[in-house]
């Protein structure tokens, strides 16, 4: 009976590991070990006086002319299976009803199967928020160009394309795609020919300064730092590892990247685009600093991903306003009554 099993198909490669990847950051612990995002290095000064009104706190602010009521990003996670679409959908229902921004997982398995661009569709439940599509960078070297980019865009009606940047995941993947020579010109010719702004993500590492004027010359829009500190790849990766050798390849990895404080201050030494900071940050305190250290909007994963799965759109709705809450207090009690004054705001590493 064996002799007449079909191997899986390409596709059903792709929808195994993103039903894989939902498991494993829901069930197992896939947190860095020893290395922080480096937030706690950093306090803002306290003002016993801030003269300034609770009420009229302004946490609103805009990306690529959209505008959101406070600067949240829901960051790229995943697609390419049904519960991916229905923690999509919940996830944009409640990015649109708070005003925040979302990215989609890596659309590369609609692209190769149609039948699977469902699953990333949220625009009918989100009609108003910056909405970014989502494809793996090293594509390019596999046969991906601008034509597979404006498919990614036009699926989900997107309003940027991020291109995500994972070295460390591609090498530990038994079926990773590890050749990232000569990906640079290929990022410029995208970022040249698209109709939408390109964004360049990590998935958990981090840019160094070095990377960041390089996308930056290419002509991207924007940054996303996602440094080190919050999920480790590495680590999700050790878990559907398919032998004990990989695993521990895999598992080796679990402190490697940078900071995502550090990533931030590199990617603002290197260029005055937007930054995005994500990478294990956790609460409006936390994006306080990470604006205040140079960064436009701040992306939570993680923390979304358990609030759709255990509390549906209501679940993301309180936790977004919780963290927006708390960016609020911290503002009012700095002194500081919006997010461009905030963002001149100096940190302190010692009183």
């Amino acid at each position: 009976m064996s002799s007449h099993t079909q191997p899986p198909t390409q596709e059903g490669i792709h929808e195994r590991r993103k039903a894989d990847h939902i498991r494993i950051n829901l069930e197992e612990d896939v947190a860095f070990k020893k290395v922080t995002a480096g937030l706690e290095s950093y306090f803002f000064m306290h003002q016993a006086l801030p003269e300034l009104n609770l009420a009229q706190i302004d946490t609103a602010t805009q990306l690529f002319g959209k505008p959101l009521k406070t600067p949240l990003l829901i960051s790229s996670m995943t697609g390419g299976t049904a519960a991916a679409r229905a923690i999509n959908r919940v996830l944009a229902a409640a990015a649109q009803e708070v005003g925040i921004a979302m990215g989609l997982g890596s659309q590369r398995a609609a692209i190769e199967d149609d039948s699977l661009a469902d699953t990333f569709r949220v625009r009918d439940v989100a009609p108003d928020i910056p909405l970014f599509a989502n494809l793996g960078a090293v594509q390019l070297n596999y046969g991906y160009g601008l034509d597979e980019c404006q498919r990614a865009v036009a699926m989900i009606e997107a309003d940027a394309l991020i291109l995500h940047f994972n070295v460390i995941q591609e090498a530990v993947q038994p079926e990773g795609d590890g050749n990232f020579a000569g990906l640079l010109d290929k990022v410029a010719a995208v970022c040249r020919q698209l109709p939408v702004p390109v964004i360049a993500k990590e998935v958990g590492w981090g840019f160094s300064r070095e990377a960041a004027r390089q996308l930056a010359n290419a002509g991207v829009a924007a940054i996303d730092v996602a440094g080190a500190g919050g999920t480790s790849w590495s680590q999700v990766e050790m878990y559907r590892a398919p032998t004990a050798r990989h695993a521990r390849v895999a598992g080796a990895f679990i402190d490697w990247g940078i900071p995502t404080a550090v990533s931030i201050q590199y990617c603002r030494q290197a260029t005055s685009l937007p930054i995005i900071a994500s990478g294990g940050i956790h609460n409006g305190i936390e994006v306080a600093k990470c604006i205040a250290l140079g960064a436009r909007l701040v992306g939570i994963a993680g923390d979304f991903l358990r609030a759709a799965d255990s509390g549906g759109v209501s679940g993301v709705i309180e936790l977004a306003e919780t963290i927006t809450d708390e960016l609020r207090i911290t503002m009012f009690g700095s002194g500081v009554p919006d997010l461009t004054t905030l963002a001149e705001m100096p940190l302190y590493t010692e009183f």
